[in-house]
């Protein structure tokens, strides 16, 4: 593990005791939950259908994907977000498999999925079109990518400062939608964006900042 990537892996195991309080991650209230699982289904293929989700945290879109009878893989770089994914699942009385290791570059050896789902990732990671590449590749024929991405304030504006470095990432902040189309295109068959800054529901209230949704099919 590089130096960068391991101070990545210690900023989120320090923040996953917090995580879930963001009405955004946790999804414990009704209408929010419900908001995200209507989403999920509408971007994801109608039956059973393998997901892998990289940058899982503590596992709630999991959740959400596992209630809707899909066979979900979390991968996610800090171990104390993975033991949460696995217990939150299991307390709900649902399985998944979890693993620790690099979102970008995910430790799933030869496996193809119906889908991979990544949720406000991109702009963490040191190499975020490797790691697009990485996850179209995983993907079998007809697969489906969806991104939920924005271009926000700078990360950690409002609490603890991002790791040493990081205003030299390429997506620092987020990533606009038609950055993140230019990108993607060139690796699939088709794609499409929505809008989501609209929909306080999802947030938890209101957001001024660009969020979107990218669906894209290989």
């Amino acid at each position: 593990m590089s130096d960068p990537t391991a101070a990545i892996a210690e900023y989120w195991d320090a923040a996953a005791a917090a995580f879930d309080d963001e009405p955004d991650h946790g999804l414990r209230q009704g209408h929010t939950r419900a908001a995200w699982a209507r989403l999920m289904r509408s971007w994801l293929p109608l039956g059973p259908a393998d997901v892998l989700d990289v940058g899982c945290g503590t596992g709630s879109l999991s959740l959400l994907l596992a209630e809707a009878g899909h066979q979900v893989t979390g991968v996610d770089l800090a171990p104390r977000m993975v033991e949460q994914a696995k217990a939150k699942l299991a307390a709900a009385g649902y399985t998944g498999r979890f693993l620790v290791g690099d979102a970008a570059d995910p430790p799933t050896g030869q496996e193809r999925y119906d889908a991979v789902l990544s949720r406000h990732l991109l702009w963490t990671l040191p190499d975020p079109e490797a790691a697009l590449r990485a996850w179209v590749a995983r993907l079998g024929p007809g697969g489906r990518l969806v991104l939920v991405e924005g271009r926000w304030r700078e990360a950690g504006e409002s609490g603890v400062p991002y790791v040493a470095g990081a205003e030299s990432l390429p997506w620092h902040g987020g990533v606009t939608a038609e950055d993140l189309a230019a990108a993607v295109r060139p690796l699939v068959t088709s794609l499409r964006i929505e809008p989501l800054s609209g929909e306080p529901e999802l947030w938890g209230g209101p957001v001024t900042d660009e969020r979107y949704a990218l669906i894209a099919v290989t």
